[in-house]
């Protein structure tokens, strides 16, 4: 082939050599092209860093992310090295955890460090796992300065000042982070939240709502049923009116455009996750609980892309409603806007930040 390509006759041994040459590179070009496509496809590894050890969360997620082969082709390429513990000191049901939980990760294989320092400096991203929402902006900040992209678990922080905080703060330091509750994740939420009903008119959730006095009461564990809630409804509620009993918490929001959607926080009977969606096109189940896997590949999908998956105006409004349930609920049921909660957290948020904010 190649003799025939240079001017003149070469002498045989000259085109036996150019013979043998084509040979040995016909046999090694498919291996190269597949070394090729083998470096173009294979992810490069990703070290995840945890914050925070006083959650179910923490191994959960952490198997999920190591699991051979992975359960979505998102999640490849991730490994958990490294882990702080700490941590609530002062909530018993989160505290009492975390020696469990570190033994549990140590068996894993995950290093447990002595701070959030030293974490960031071994990691490419970070899960912000504390189950005590009054520890996330200070330990977010940590972050924030590092430039690391973050996940920060529910609660994102303990009310809607330290929320609304940590959003601005995120922007400021131009870091990529998202917060969301693994309800939102759920089939049927999904399959609602893309259309499935139209446009939709309305919506009823519930989950169960234990309380943890140091946390706006909706914000411990009522996050789950409130972002079913706002995934189905999406941005838009006006004003918020509570109801609350030693057996339930209803919260209902009247949205932009005439649209009402409640929230049942169950704290006695039996509990469970779900409710309806009612729409243009039709009426929904929301659907049971799905599990930590869909967060999970979400987060996967972070790590790797930077860009954040929920509008964090999306975010604080639905945090500004739980705030609101509360604050109507010590005004008697009185009904309370979405945009004087708002005003108030940035007010305390300017407060929180002060001096926080440091130079890029």
């Amino acid at each position: 082939m190649f003799a025939r390509l240079l001017p003149g006759r070469l002498p045989r041994r000259s085109r036996c050599q150019i013979g043998l040459i084509t040979t040995v590179l016909l046999s090694i070009i498919p291996h190269l092209v597949n070394a090729q496509e083998v470096a173009v496809t294979e992810p490069e590894l990703k070290k995840i860093g945890i914050i925070g050890l006083d959650t179910s969360h923490v191994p959960a997620f952490t198997k999920e992310f190591h699991r051979e082969p992975p359960n979505d082709p998102a999640m490849a390429g991730f490994r958990v090295v490294a882990a702080y513990p700490f941590g609530s000191a002062d909530i018993e049901s989160s505290a009492s955890r975390i020696p469990r939980y570190t033994a549990e990760m140590k068996d894993l294989g995950v290093e447990v460090v002595d701070s959030i320092s030293d974490l960031l400096s071994r990691v490419d991203c970070v899960l912000l796992e504390t189950n005590d929402g009054r520890l996330h902006l200070p330990q977010a900040l940590e972050v924030f300065r590092a430039g690391k992209p973050v996940f920060i678990d529910k609660p994102t922080g303990s009310n809607l000042a330290e929320v609304v905080a940590i959003f601005r703060a995120a922007k400021h330091y131009d870091v990529p982070m998202f917060s969301s509750s693994s309800l939102r994740y759920s089939d049927g939420a999904q399959a609602i939240r893309n259309g499935k009903l139209g446009n939709v008119l309305g919506c009823d959730s519930f989950s169960p709502c234990s309380i943890e006095p140091t946390h706006v009461e909706l914000f411990w564990y009522g996050i789950h049923g409130v972002e079913s809630l706002f995934t189905c409804m999406g941005v838009g509620c006006e004003t918020v009116t509570h109801l609350s009993t030693d057996k339930y918490e209803l919260a209902v929001g009247t949205w932009k455009g005439g649209g009402v959607g409640t929230f049942r926080g169950i704290r006695d009977g039996k509990t469970g996750y779900g409710g309806t969606a009612f729409g243009s096109k039709g009426i929904s189940e929301i659907g049971p609980y799905g599990g930590y896997r869909p967060l999970v590949v979400e987060i996967a999908k972070f790590f790797r892309s930077e860009s954040t998956p929920i509008d964090p105006a999306e975010t604080i409004e639905l945090y500004a409603f739980m705030q609101a349930a509360e604050l109507s609920k010590q005004r008697d049921g009185a009904a309370v806007t979405i945009s004087e909660v708002l005003k108030r957290a940035e007010q305390e948020a300017d407060v929180l930040l002060k001096g926080q904010l440091k130079p890029r």
